[in-house]
């Protein structure tokens, strides 16, 4: 079973911690990762906020490369409407050439207002971009050619210099799937991407991206199994773990409201395709107990309670790998390497073990072929 560590780069530990020390810290603790034993390190795309403060992942993933050897690079997630198609192409390519073929790739659709504003980008258009841009930069980064008409403008045929060293196939996902997104991920052969676990005892939500996917692929074929996120917290003590898991989820939820804008009502129906957000929005006096009912998601517990929850998961949702975060919502450091390393320590060598119906680290040596 493929075991990855994921980074939010969740800043939140207030203004008087300066940006520049928690990012190379943040990076510090991914560099770390190869070393304690993790098979890949993800990496999200937000901007102009302390609620992810990691604006360019594949930059950030190229400098990890250089800093390392065997461990895989994914981004959790690039945000596609963000980007020109030949830039994010070429990134990507030089990031798989410098890391000798490490890259993953994950893509998502973005919410945050104004991200998309201080970026310049009509969000009008995310929905439209998403799926242009996509079906232009996912053939090209297997053929070395790209070309295409779409919400982006358009782009004549041209040779990608330098050109791709191999293939995707296999090692490409979409997070946060719902809407036309689905179709646009299961027409492109990308895999789950589930960032959000549900809480223990709660119905686990129908799985719809294998229903589109029969639809666009046809019935007897199914999708690569998914990756699994979420947030973990490990401990001796369980009620401790518990204690500080919950504490840290819920800040960092605190600071998703904010960041995308679900305190603000009547912005979203006037964007197009986000319409549907504003049965999301809170009131004042709704934020509290939402967050405190979203910090339950956190899976904490000692070494063997969170080896139970996730064979749990595995047996739910036959995963080809996990990447959790174990430390976000302004962890401090200490904590944050405390708990990194116990999760490494105790929970790795186990998970490590188990088997996967398909695993991510067999398509890279399929690829490689």
């Amino acid at each position: 079973m493929h075991v990855g560590l994921a980074s939010g780069f969740a800043h939140q530990r207030g203004t008087a911690y300066d940006d520049a020390r928690f990012v190379r810290e943040e990076v510090e603790n991914l560099v770390m990762a190869e070393e304690l034993g993790f098979d890949s390190v993800w990496i999200t795309e937000h901007h102009f906020s302390d609620y992810s403060m990691s604006n360019d992942p594949l930059q950030l993933l190229t400098y990890i490369a250089a800093k390392t050897k065997h461990v895989k690079l994914g981004t959790q997630c690039i945000i596609v409407p963000w980007h020109n198609p030949a830039r994010l192409a070429e990134k990507i390519i030089n990031l798989d050439i410098l890391s000798g073929g490490r890259a993953i790739l994950g893509f998502g659709g973005g919410l945050a207002h104004h991200e998309f504003t201080g970026l310049g980008i009509d969000q009008n258009l995310s929905r439209q971009l998403y799926t242009d841009i996509l079906e232009a930069v996912i053939p090209a980064l297997e053929t070395g050619v790209l070309e295409g008409e779409g919400a982006y403008g358009t782009i004549p045929r041209r040779e990608l210099h330098p050109g791709p060293i191999k293939s995707f196939e296999g090692r490409k996902f979409c997070g946060s799937l719902s809407g036309n997104s689905m179709y646009t991920a299961a027409k492109l052969g990308c895999g789950n991407m589930i960032l959000m676990l549900p809480q223990r005892g709660k119905d686990v939500p129908p799985d719809k991206y294998t229903e589109v996917w029969k639809e666009v692929n046809g019935p007897d074929s199914a999708p690569p199994p998914p990756m699994l996120g979420g947030n973990y917290y490990i401990d001796e003590s369980a009620e401790f773990a518990e204690e500080q898991g919950r504490k840290y989820l819920a800040h960092t939820m605190r600071a998703a409201i904010r960041n995308y804008g679900l305190d603000t009502p009547g912005k979203f129906p006037h964007i197009k395709g986000y319409e549907h957000y504003e049965k999301m929005v809170l009131t004042p006096e709704q934020v509290e107990p939402y967050v405190e009912d979203f910090s339950k998601g956190a899976v904490t517990g000692t070494p063997q309670m969170i080896l139970d929850r996730m064979w749990e998961l595995k047996e739910i949702y036959k995963p080809q790998g996990f990447f959790p975060h174990v430390y976000y919502g302004g962890m401090p450091l200490d904590e944050a390497r405390k708990n990194m390393h116990l999760f490494a320590e105790k929970v790795l060598p186990e998970i490590k073990s188990w088997e996967a119906d398909v695993d991510i680290d067999d398509r890279f040596l399929q690829a490689a072929e």
